[in-house]
């Protein structure tokens, strides 16, 4: 009885790859799922996320939130009988290398006057 109240999900990565598919609690929260995913990430992937705040899951268009649970994300639990659900995986790109290159260049013009006292 406890295993039909589960949530089959299988997580779509970028290019177009699946994790899972695996079988979830209702009461499981999405940063539980965003740790799954870290820990199954294949590792001849590049670009992959660092930890769960580097990802977002998207299920029937909407970006779940960390916090909730799958019941609370209004992820259909149990409506389809036998069927995986899909959720999107976005990996946020590493920008901590773009922002402390850019950060040098931009400080110096940012120092320049033009200003010319007459």
């Amino acid at each position: 009885m406890a295993g039909e109240d589960l949530v089959e999900l299988k997580f779509r990565l970028y290019d177009g790859t699946d994790i899972g598919p695996n079988k979830y609690a209702p009461a499981t929260t999405v940063s539980t799922l965003k740790e799954s995913i870290l820990a199954q990430w294949p590792s001849e992937k590049e670009n992959g996320p660092k930890t769960i705040n580097d990802m977002k899951l998207i299920n029937a268009g909407k970006v779940l939130e960390n916090n909730k649970t799958l019941a609370e994300s209004r992820v259909p639990v149990g409506e389809l009988p036998g069927g995986v659900i899909t959720m999107h995986v976005v990996v946020r790109p590493p920008s901590s290398d773009k922002a402390s290159e850019k950060q040098p260049s931009d400080s110096p013009k940012s120092n320049k006057c033009a200003c010319t006292i007459l």
